[in-house]
């Protein structure tokens, strides 16, 4: 007789059977009922009519109740925070955090310290994520020496050693000859120039949108042009140079639409955006509530519909956490003081989900941008269910309720945005090469 599994999971079985599961795949365009079986680290098949005659005897069961089994998410812009910042987020935090919000697979930006700008850096990312043996982790590298926005670093060496592409993190590549040598360099090793879109002499010292509400609060305005501009020069520099880019976090109506034209064009252009553009704006930021200081800012909300139109026609690939955790000490001062940024990891499902709720996307639409289509952009051995592939999976129940609460996040850093937020849609088994490695209480 197959052996049923209990709340422990799949850890220990060589095969194991998925039954009674609606399967989700955006890849083969699959949505439909049905069963999976895994053998070791891999998916050895899957389908509706699978196990039809039953589960063969010394075959391990789950039985999915006929919740979504899907790839696991692929969340293509996380700050890990180690090494250097081990006191704001660790490689093994980012990793629990990760998993009980279905996320199998991370991409680190590399503005650590030290920068992952040399192979040993990169390496160490790998070797402490294997050792754990939580989210797989994969590392960007610095486009630039330290970051600096001057001298490239050697894109062959970082990818040989396995960085997946290149950028300066949350800081712009500025000026437009860097910008320029760094696309024409990467052709040579078929690279992605990532681009954290803002350009800083007009951004300066603002702290959040420009418009009535910062006029109102008194806060110096980053205007949306500053996220235009960037990305407009970048696409003529794509033009010229042949080279692969991506926009990260997009946030404005004037930047979907320039990707929407150079997509049209048929540049080699990707870009993604990140929940708070799509489920927040300005208004947020209330009366100076630090943890809605993000970067690129909170915007208008013609803004953020754009952003959300974006989504559902295509223009925008991908959607990622965005996962920048601050520690009280940096998040807890006066707005303008304090730093940028929010977690996601453990609420990028839910508020992904809030797009097919709210029927701006169809489900399996919101899947493929969580999962196949940042894989296909990194080139990342994830994202799909199919034979062979490996047996990275997440069970999810799209409606079930829950609040987004301070003391229930595992992230070592608990600032979120979405705090108090009610949302629908949660993890409840994270699979990662075949082993259970997250299961939701009941």
């Amino acid at each position: 007789m197959a052996t049923k599994l209990d709340a422990g999971g799949a850890n220990g079985h060589a095969r194991v059977a998925y039954v009674n599961a609606r399967l989700i795949d955006p890849a083969a365009g699959l949505d439909a009922p049905g069963a999976l079986l895994t053998e070791g680290e891999t998916i050895a098949d899957l389908g509706p009519d699978l196990f039809k005659p039953g589960v063969p005897e010394g075959v391990a069961t789950v039985d999915c109740k006929g919740l979504y089994l899907s790839p696991g998410l692929v969340d293509i812009r996380v700050q890990l925070r180690e090494p250097g910042e081990e006191h704001k987020e660790t490689i093994s935090t980012a990793g629990a955090a990760a998993i009980a919000g279905g996320v199998t697979t991370m991409v680190c930006l590399p503005n650590t310290e030290p920068v992952i700008d040399d192979v040993a850096v990169v390496e160490f990312i790998a070797r402490r994520a294997r050792e754990l043996k939580r989210a797989k982790v994969y590392a960007y590298a610095a486009a630039t020496r330290g970051l600096k926005g001057k001298d490239i670093t050697e894109m062959g060496l970082l990818s040989e050693a396995g960085a997946v592409g290149f950028t300066d993190g949350v800081r712009a590549i500025a000026d437009a000859g860097v910008m320029r040598r760094a696309l024409s360099y990467s052709t040579t090793f078929n690279a992605l120039i990532v681009q954290h879109p803002e350009e800083p002499s007009l951004a300066g010292m603002g702290a959040m949108n420009e418009g009535e509400v910062a006029t109102r609060l008194g806060i110096a305005g980053i205007p949306t042009a500053a996220e235009s501009i960037i990305v407009g020069r970048d696409l003529r520099l794509v033009e010229m140079t042949g080279g692969r880019y991506h926009v990260a976090h997009v946030s404005t109506a004037e930047t979907v639409e320039l990707i929407r034209r150079a997509k049209a064009k048929g540049l080699s252009v990707t870009c993604d955006t990140a929940p708070p553009y799509f489920a927040l704006n300005e208004l947020a930021v209330g009366d100076y509530r630090s943890f809605a200081k993000l970067s690129p800012p909170l915007r208008s909300e013609q803004d953020r519909l754009a952003v959300v139109a974006g989504l559902a026609d295509g223009t925008i690939d991908a959607i990622a956490s965005d996962h920048a955790p601050q520690d009280q000490d940096s998040k807890r001062l006066p707005f303008v003081q304090a730093e940028c940024g929010g977690i996601g990891l453990e609420t990028l499902l839910a508020l992904s989900l809030e797009l097919y709720h709210n029927k701006k996307l169809g489900l399996i639409d919101v899947v493929r941008r969580l999962t196949e289509a940042p894989a296909r952009i990194l080139g990342l051995k994830a994202g799909r269910l199919e034979k062979g592939a490996p047996a990275d999976l997440l069970l999810f129940d799209p409606a079930r309720p829950w609040v987004v609460q301070e003391r229930a996040i595992r992230s070592k850093s608990k600032n979120t945005p979405f705090e108090r937020r009610p949302v629908q849609g949660m993890a409840v088994r994270t699979v990662i090469d075949g082993r259970t490695v997250f299961q939701a209480a009941a």
